[in-house]
């Protein structure tokens, strides 16, 4: 019997402008996930949606696990900058409450929106969308204060890695081997200062996460969209496109395999 992989994370994962890819409705069969789902010929389920946050990923991670039998969980970990919100219930959020929510939906970065999807009309009117069903719930309001008042560096990495921490835990809780990888490492670097070295409590924070089941692209934790820039690999308008998700696979596959293979599943 085939064994089921789960994988997590955000449009890296979810697999947006792949070659397969539908506007972002359903999952690409062309990502770096359903390329090492096929090693082993598994099963693949995806629960990653395009612009969310770690938090959000560790969510729908465990909300998919609390429900369902998994024998392994596969998550691109994301920009720390997102967040994940609990909002007053309306109809048109995430199961009526949850709203992911990153510095592109504020006011102040919408030049460099344009900028960035000038090129792309299908990006825009997806673009367009988001924008107006973020001002019909509230959520560009509060994305503008949350952003001009309380967002800061030193939370949102605090935010990752407790999310990182408590689905690692819960992993291995259940004893559901899982594979970590990440999209940039924003998530564990300023530049190139440490995050872990802004105090003894995020030092503390960071000793907590288990690298032994990471893998990253090259040194200081290079995640996975710098890789694909540093390589000149093509791109969309945004994302990376097929070659870089396949020759991807080929770099992971060691380290996933050894992971896979340590238990009998």
């Amino acid at each position: 019997m085939n064994k089921i992989i789960l994988s997590g994370g955000c449009s890296f994962t979810l697999g947006n402008e792949l070659s397969d890819d539908n506007g972002g409705k359903k999952p690409s069969n062309k990502t770096w996930a359903k390329g090492l789902t096929d090693l082993v010929s598994g099963n693949y389920f995806c629960v990653a949606s395009g612009g969310i946050g770690n938090s959000a990923i560790a969510r729908k991670v465990f909300e998919y696990i609390s429900q369902n039998h998994v024998d392994m969980v596969l998550i691109m970990w994301s920009f720390p900058s997102r967040y994940d919100w609990a909002m007053p219930r309306n109809k048109n959020l995430e199961k009526t409450r949850w709203a992911s929510i990153t510095p592109w939906d504020t006011d102040e970065q919408q030049n460099e929106v344009f900028k960035s999807l000038a090129d792309s009309e299908p990006q825009q009117e997806i673009w367009k969308k988001r924008m107006d069903l973020l001002s019909s719930t509230g959520v560009k309001e509060f994305a503008n204060s949350l952003y001009r008042h309380a967002a800061n560096q030193y939370h949102e990495i605090y935010l990752s890695w407790k999310s990182i921490i408590w689905l690692q835990n819960i992993l291995e809780k259940k004893n559901i081997p899982y594979f970590f990888t990440l999209a940039d490492n924003s998530l564990f670097f300023n530049e190139f200062k440490p995050h872990n070295e802004m105090d003894q409590f995020m030092n503390g924070l960071y000793k907590e996460i288990d690298f032994s089941k990471w893998f990253s692209f090259g040194e200081r934790m290079m995640g996975f969209n710098q890789w694909t820039i540093l390589n000149e690999y093509p791109r969309g308008t945004t994302h990376p496109l097929d070659e870089s998700h396949k020759d991807a696979v080929q770099l992971m596959k060691e380290k996933f395999l050894g992971i896979y293979n340590k238990k009998e599943m």
